[in-house]
């Protein structure tokens, strides 16, 4: 059965140009909670992001879910016919979101003047690598280029290795959220002012990736000090780490205040740290790290996973181990919040897929479709623009659609 459509959004209407990543997932945490959303292809399928693993018998899982919600067609928008078609739905949405290089659309023949004489009210997310302006703003940029631009993966991985990437493109996350959040914030001000003109936004990707990682530009401007990568450690807060238990699990740990510290002590068996002068604060014991994570290390590694557990709870210092997918599918906890959800697939069956984030109480959002199938809507949504099927026939044998 069909889920239909809910959540605060409804009736923002949005036209998903974009590909990959960052653009596409902006939209889609936007259509969990309402929206409704059109996907745009070219008719030849070369969307990247259906040719990233993982697959199953050929059909890409992760397309499936970056663009769920969303109703998709084909069309060339770089051909006259094609041009044509996709101003006609300029006209009837809210948002259009783009990810090409600076200039691409204006050289397509969709340049501001165009797409806002079409849609006055339009608000246009821009999603580069580096912006719209600057030297660098014609680059090519994917989550690896961002990351590592942006410092990030400079104070990722081992002190006396490499600097490392996540295993999952955080970067392509973190723009997407900033996607979605200046969305709203538009959609906000256009319901404040329903006159106002349409407007641009400006989204680089690194910049995105540079804004999260709050404390590293007044930290080197006032003290001069650029961060440096500590591996499991945590530069701000002591005792902090990922410890390996008796039974060969892991456990991460992290004491961040002083009321915490008083409470793991007490855990531990260790009141008489409270009186030792390396670690009465917490910026004591960040300096003096290596020897209160020595004392943790030891204490961990003469315990089973499940004894660490059970004292750390009950002394209500903060710690988790360390999960798998498996782990967390699993877990009593998010099984009970229903963390996943199936959503019913016309060639896989039943997908599971991360649930609606965040949930409201009064006009929560759903998942009521997986990504479309290359113009699985092409039919519906152009007969509703007025074409007829001998139109339809026409513009697909001329490849526009």
């Amino acid at each position: 059965m069909t889920i239909q459509a809910t959540g605060p959004l409804l009736g923002l209407r949005i036209l998903d140009l974009s590909t990959l990543v960052a653009g596409p997932w902006a939209a889609t945490l936007l259509a969990d909670l309402g929206a409704e959303v059109l996907k745009v292809e070219l008719p030849n399928g070369s969307d990247p992001l259906r040719g990233l693993p993982p697959h199953k018998d050929g059909v890409p899982l992760w397309w499936k879910t970056t663009n769920r919600n969303k109703r998709g067609i084909t069309l060339d928008v770089r051909t006259d016919a094609g041009r044509e078609l996709f101003l006609k739905l300029v006209a009837e949405h809210d948002v259009l979101i783009e990810n090409f290089r600076t200039g691409t659309m204006d050289r397509w023949g969709l340049d501001r003047e165009t797409l806002f004489a079409a849609q006055p009210h339009l608000t246009v997310l821009r999603v580069t690598g580096f912006g719209q302006t600057g030297p660098y703003r014609s680059r090519p940029g994917l989550a690896r280029v961002f990351e590592a631009m942006s410092g990030f993966t400079h104070i990722c991985g081992d002190p006396n290795g490499a600097p490392q990437h996540a295993g999952f493109p955080v970067g392509d996350s973190i723009a997407g959220l900033f996607g979605a959040i200046g969305i709203l914030a538009a959609a906000f001000h256009r319901s404040s002012h329903p006159d106002a003109p349409g407007q641009e936004i400006d989204l680089a990707a690194t910049e995105a990736m540079f804004r999260v990682m709050d404390f590293l530009a007044p930290e080197y401007q006032q003290l001069g000090v650029v961060r440096e990568r500590v591996g499991n450690l945590n530069a701000y807060a002591a005792p902090a780490n990922i410890y390996r238990t008796s039974d060969g699990k892991w456990l991460s740990l992290a004491i961040s205040t002083q009321a915490l510290f008083e409470r793991f002590v007490q855990a531990i068996g260790r009141l008489d740290l409270l009186g030792d002068p390396r670690f009465t604060d917490n910026a004591k014991r960040v300096v003096h790290c290596p020897a209160i994570d020595r004392i943790v290390v030891d204490w961990v590694v003469e315990r089973p996973l499940a004894e660490l557990m059970e004292i750390l709870g009950r002394h209500e210092v903060t710690f988790s181990p360390i999960y798998s997918i498996r782990d967390v599918l699993n877990d009593p906890h998010f099984i009970e919040r229903k963390v996943t959800v199936p959503v019913p697939d016309r060639v896989l069956g039943d997908i599971q897929m991360h649930n609606v984030v965040p949930r409201f109480s009064a006009t929560p959002g759903a998942i009521h479709r997986t990504g479309p199938d290359l113009g699985e809507h092409n039919a519906e949504v152009y007969r509703e623009l007025g074409l007829t099927a001998e139109q339809l026939e026409a513009l697909a044998a001329a490849r526009v659609i």
